[in-house]
């Protein structure tokens, strides 16, 4: 079922002062700092461009994986690797086509070492620290190590001063609204279950950051 933010954000109450559009030197002191730290990034005008970009970025026959993420389906992402002509082996499809509850979730750990893992993160700071939580880690497994390659898509207005105000962002922004989306999908209350700080990345050319200068996701 696709989901947008706009479907469940009347019913949380969220602290909007971290949840605006980054000014042009808010981003161009994040992107710095994320490149110092070992990311790459990419910075696109709009919806279209992001997914023009990440049709770029994967090659033909690569395995490719997504974490839930309502900004990969405000990109048109999620819709585009299901439907897509592109040539891709989609893990997603081949897991939820699997009618046996054990072999799903086998396979559900298996797909977070796609040679392409994509999804969101909930906190970007300017001082290029990245910032993300789960309720099972089914969408943060594969960052840290497991996946070969992978790419991170947010909206600027996800980007916050300090690795403080991320954290704060995860609380008070992206959790009221990720519990609104798992009440409404699932009929269950979400959970800061797992949550991931990446501060750097070590192996070259490994993790892309695609910010997108639209407001998106949460």
């Amino acid at each position: 079922m696709s989901q947008q933010k706009s479907d469940y954000a009347d019913d949380a109450d969220i602290d909007e002062s971290l949840d605006e559009l980054a000014s042009d030197a808010a981003i161009e002191e994040a992107v710095e700092n994320l490149e110092e730290n070992g990311f790459e990034v990419v910075v696109v005008d709009s919806a279209d461009d992001a997914l023009a970009e990440l049709q770029s970025l994967i090659p033909a026959d690569a395995s490719v994986m997504n974490g839930h993420s309502t900004t990969l389906e405000e990109v048109g992402f999620v819709e585009y690797l299901s439907d897509g002509d592109h040539g891709w082996e989609s893990l997603p499809d081949e897991i939820w086509s699997i009618d046996d509850d054990a072999k799903r979730q086998a396979a559900r750990r298996e797909s977070q070492t796609a040679d392409y893992f994509l999804g969101g993160i909930n906190g970007i700071s300017q001082t290029g620290e990245l910032v993300a939580a789960d309720r099972s880690g089914s969408r943060i497994g594969a960052y840290p190590f497991a996946a070969e390659n992978v790419v991170i898509v947010s909206g600027i207005n996800k980007i916050v001063p300090t690795l403080d105000d991320a954290l704060d962002r995860l609380e008070s922004v992206a959790y009221p609204l990720e519990n609104e989306r798992a009440k409404e999908a699932y009929g269950v209350d979400s959970a800061i279950a797992k949550q991931l700080i990446l501060r750097q990345e070590l192996e070259d050319e490994r993790t892309t950051v695609v910010l997108v200068r639209e407001h998106l996701g949460y």
